[in-house]
C-alpha cells in the first residue's frame, strides 16, 4: 500500500519494459522486444484491479534530494478474513509505514535502485535492483514478518533480447522459475513458465499469449492448477478505455466474467467494475492541487451483503 498514484493515459497501453527502452529491431529481424511474462495481462488488470481499499489512507511523499525520497503511509481500516463462511468476517487494524527510495545512475544504462519498507507492527520490506547491461538485471526481494515460515526472499535474473525475454527465479523455501517470451509475429507473443516447490515437491507450468494492436491488446493465460484467464482492452479513445476479463478453474468449475471502464481527464481518473457476482466497484484519483490527490475507493458486493468504502490523500511529488 502506499504507492504513488500513476496518471499514465490510457492510450499508453504500449508497454514500456522496466529494464530499459523498448527493444529496437536488429538488422536480422524486424520482430520488436515482448513484454515480460508476469506483464502479460498487466494492463488490463490496471483497470479489473485498482487497489481498492476500505478505511482511512494517508501518503506523504518527498525527495529529499535527485536521488534519495522518503515516504510515510498510515492506515485505519478493516482487512477481510479468509474463511468460507457465506457472511464476510473482518477484523479492525492500523498501522504505518516508513520507507525509502534510492535511486543511483551512474551511467546511460546502469540504475541501482533500493527500496525499502518499515510497518509498525513489525514486517519489514526491500527490494533491490541493479541493472548491468541494457539487456541484463538482476533484482534481489525480501519481506520479513514476526511470524514463523511467513519471511520470503527472492533473487530475479532478467535477460532482454531482441524479440525474446527470459527470467530466472530463486527464492527460499527451495523455490525455482524460470519464464521466457517470444514475439512470433509483430503483433503476436507467445510464452511460457515452470515452477518448482521444493518443500511441497510440487511443480506447476503455465502457458501466455498475448496479441496487441494500437487500440487492441488481448492475452490468454493457462495454468496447469486449473485456471484460465483471458484478457481484452479495447481503447474507445485518447481518454477512454475498456477491459474486461474471463477466469475459469476447471477443478471447482467455478467462472467468473468482469468488465471494466477507465476514463483520465486532466484533473482526475476513474476507473469502474462489475463482475457477475454482483459486485461493483469504483476508484476515483482526483488532483486537488499541486502535489495533493484525493483517493475514493467503493466496492459493493450485493451477494454478500459486503460494502466497503475507502477515503485517502496523497502529498508529495
Amino acid at each position: 500500500m502506499g504507492s504513488a498514484v500513476s496518471y499514465c493515459s490510457p492510450q499508453q497501453i504500449q508497454t514500456v519494459d522496466l529494464c530499459g527502452s523498448e527493444g529496437k529491431a536488429p538488422e536480422s529481424t524486424n520482430l520488436p522486444c515482448p513484454v515480460k511474462y508476469e506483464e502479460i495481462n498487466h494492463e488490463a488488470y490496471m483497470s479489473l484491479k485498482p487497489g481498492l481499499f476500505e478505511g482511512l489512507r494517508f501518503d506523504v511523499y518527498r525527495s529529499m534530494n535527485r536521488k534519495f525520497g522518503l515516504s510515510n503511509s498510515l492506515f485505519m481500516g478493516s482487512v477481510d478474513l479468509p474463511d468460507c463462511a457465506p457472511d464476510p468476517l473482518k477484523q479492525s487494524t492500523a498501522h504505518f509505514e516508513l520507507g525509502a527510495n534510492l535511486i543511483d545512475q551512474k551511467g546511460k544504462m546502469d540504475v541501482v535502485l533500493m527500496m525499502g519498507r518499515v510497518l509498525s507492527k513489525g514486517c519489514m520490506s526491500a527490494r533491490v535492483k541493479c541493472d548491468i547491461t541494457n539487456r541484463f538485471s538482476i533484482k534481489a526481494n525480501a519481506e520479513l514478518t514476526n511470524e514463523p515460515h511467513f519471511s520470503v526472499g527472492m533473487f530475479n535474473f532478467d535477460y532482454k533480447g531482441n524479440d525474446y525475454q527470459a527470467q530466472l527465479t530463486m527464492g527460499n523455501s527451495a523455490f525455482y522459475s524460470v519464464n521466457y517470451t517470444q514475439r512470433v509475429t509483430p503483433k503476436l507473443s507467445l510464452g511460457g513458465e515452470w515452477m518448482w516447490f521444493g518443500h511441497q515437491r510440487k511443480s506447476c507450468m503455465g502457458l501466455a499469449a498475448r496479441y496487441q494492436t494500437d487500440s487492441v491488446i488481448t492475452t490468454a493465460l493457462v495454468k496447469s492448477e486449473g485456471d484460465i484467464c483471458c484478457t481484452y482492452i479495447q481503447k474507445l479513445s485518447d481518454k477512454v478505455l475498456v477491459a474486461s476479463d474471463f477466469v475459469y478453474n476447471w477443478n471447482s468449475t467455478e467462472a467468473v466474467t468482469s468488465i471494466a471502464y477507465d476514463h483520465l481527464l486532466n484533473q482526475y481518473r476513474i476507473r469502474g467494475r462489475i463482475d457477475t457476482n454482483l459486485c461493483t466497484a469504483a476508484y476515483l484519483e482526483e488532483k486537488i492541487s499541486a502535489g495533493l490527490t484525493l483517493v475514493l475507493s467503493a466496492e459493493l458486493d450485493h451477494r454478500k451483503k459486503d460494502y466497503k468504502f475507502g477515503f485517502g490523500l496523497t502529498v508529495g511529488d
